[in-house]
């Protein structure tokens, strides 16, 4: 087992350094795994890092997913057989920049929940959700002769929260469930007296400055092992913003000052991966900024998994202080499939009669209450009273668009400098319809709590508005299952389009949509994450494992406009 002393730990009795890195499981294809475990291994760490995303394994309250991309004991397996060690991070809440920070959005139906904290009903929602979680992992405990060497309890708590009880609590659902051996807290070294407990081992996070962040946790606990849970290479990026990068010369010489000073580390980023479908977080300072699809986080694969001279560098360093294995891994083929034309199969409320995910409420109902964790809602509802007034959108999250009498009026967004819109009622009874695009829940700090939708009342001609249908759409009801597309006449966006091309060999490709605005793209029937001309991403990352030899299927959903009807699949990405 890993234990800890005289600074320093060890591993069944022997001195050890751990040399990590991280690649979280649910933002790699399956199939990669091992490519990007054999990377990291080739690189000289001997360890990998990954949090637990709770929102991924319990999408909804008590049903759980354990397959696919969230095939948990699969990754720990696959490392396990290349003789990796692995450290997880299976605590509540993650951050990650990852959707609500991991946190499932139902946990959001009720008003009154309270996170992070010693809430009633949270804690017995972690309990139900750890009743399943924990006994995956005992087995693959280092004490039961698999690889996992530590297991986080909680994630930054000390930029968070002081509930002392609450770490206590999660400490013993874990103990008290099989776990034993190594727990540790990761916080900032300014933040670790309110993140740590006396009997949990605290490591800190940080990007530069490593003798001042090593020295503050010398402080706080002076017989922990130096441990740099987070060693910041990178650093992600958010829509209408610039592309984050980091020299690869001063991320190297930062690590061997931390090496040099007999110091542990997890690269944070090793491998960072994709906010696939829906789940990019989003963070919430003086604005919102919702996460990009891509988390490539500048690290030292690509998101991609290509070598950057970052990794070259950071390898010749880490082999300063062990061994290197020789190792020969195949190259992963990338492919310009060229031209792909779309068909305009007609606007997504064509597909209303389709869809039974229709409610009726006295007033506006979050997209948490109506049942839906993401996508875009619909919110109709009818007008007596002709004329123009002001409508307050402050408690519409995150954009959206307003029609009157099925034509479009506005399009808002939660960051406008103005919360009001003059909307026009032209007959004596009219329909007002705000279709609202959950653009990513906040994922860090104190506007965690984010719901989605309409989360106040509407306010119109001094009146609260009453009388709501809520229609939540979801991606299955544009897909191509067996359903047949039918054109109607709506003209409005958002629009669906559908096209095929045929792959003669399967590779990984890029999607470029430089005709598009906004909006999301689906492969075979998987959503690849959002597109926004506000950049700075310009190309989507299509993995050649969802792809199929023969003909592939791709579906987009353009949310407000395109200047033509054609996608791009390149064989290099783009990014601003």
């Amino acid at each position: 087992m890993l234990e800890t002393r005289n600074q320093s730990f060890y591993l069944n009795g022997e001195p050890f350094r751990i040399l990590s890195g991280a690649i979280h499981y649910f933002r790699v294809v399956p199939e990669y795994w091992e490519d990007r475990l054999k990377k990291l291994k080739a690189c000289g760490l001997n360890t990998v890092e990954t949090y637990i995303p709770w929102n991924v394994h319990e999408p909804r309250k008590g049903e759980f997913v354990f397959t696919g991309m969230a095939d948990l004991e699969g990754f720990v397996t696959a490392a396990q057989k290349l003789g990796l060690y692995v450290i997880l991070r299976p605590s509540p809440y993650i951050c990650a920049e990852w959707e609500f920070g991991g946190l499932p959005a139902w946990l959001l139906q009720d008003k009154n929940m309270e996170l992070r904290c010693s809430h009633p009903a949270f804690l017995k929602h972690v309990e139900d959700y750890y009743d399943v979680l924990i006994p995956k992992i005992v087995p693959y405990l280092i004490e039961k002769g698999g690889p996992v060497i530590g297991l986080q309890v909680e994630n930054e708590y000390g930029g968070y929260g002081n509930d002392a009880s609450y770490l206590l609590f999660l400490r013993d659902a874990m103990r008290n469930r099989g776990i034993t051996g190594m727990l540790f807290t990761s916080d900032g070294p300014d933040m670790l007296k309110s993140g740590s407990l006396p009997d949990v081992l605290p490591t800190v996070n940080f990007g530069s400055r490593p003798e001042e962040g090593f020295e503050k946790l010398k402080q706080f606990q002076s017989d922990a092992p130096a441990m740099c849970m987070e060693y910041w290479i990178g650093w992600f990026d958010h829509w209408g913003g610039e592309h984050h990068t980091r020299g690869g010369e001063d991320a190297a010489e930062v690590l061997d000052e931390m090496l040099r000073a007999g110091g542990s580390i997890n690269f944070y980023m090793f491998h960072g991966g994709t906010n696939f479908g829906f789940m990019n977080g989003a963070n919430q300072y003086e604005s919102y900024s919702p996460t990009i699809t891509s988390y490539d986080y500048d690290a030292l694969l690509t998101e991609s998994g290509d070598y950057t001279d970052k990794y070259w560098k950071c390898k010749h360093i880490v082999g300063r202080y062990t061994d290197i294995p020789d190792m020969e891994i195949p190259e992963i083929p990338k492919v310009a499939y060229g031209d792909v034309l779309l068909s305009d199969m007609g606007s997504l409320f064509d597909y209303l009669p389709d869809t039974n995910s229709k409610m009726n409420s006295a007033y506006p109902l979050t997209m948490e209450q109506a049942g839906q964790n993401y996508g875009y809602i619909l919110y109709k509802t009818a007008v007596e009273f002709p004329g123009k007034y002001e409508m307050d959108t402050r408690g519409i999250h995150d954009r959206a668009f307003i029609y009157v009498n099925g034509e479009h009026q506005h399009t808002i967004y939660r960051n406008d400098e103005k919360q009001t819109v003059t909307l026009s009622f032209s007959q004596s009874v009219n329909t007002l319809e705000i279709l609202v695009e959950n653009m990513g829940r906040v994922n860090y700090g104190n506007n965690l709590k984010d719901p989605k939708g309409i989360t106040q009342g509407i306010w119109l001609n001094n009146q609260y508005i009453y009388n709501w249908e809520i229609t939540s759409f979801e991606p299955e009801m544009f897909l191509g299952n067996t359903k047949e597309y039918k054109g109607m006449p709506d003209e409005r966006y958002p629009r669906v389009f559908k096209g095929t091309f045929t792959a003669d060999t399967v590779g990984d490709t890029f999607v470029s949509l430089s005709e598009w605005t906004k909006g999301n793209v689906f492969v075979n029937g998987f959503n690849l994450g959002r597109y926004w001309s506000e950049g700075p991403q310009e190309t989507l990352y299509l993995p050649g494992p969802l792809l199929k030899n023969g003909e592939n299927e791709i579906v987009v959903l353009e949310l407000e406009g395109n200047e033509g009807a054609t996608i791009t699949l390149l064989d290099k990405p783009q990014l601003g």
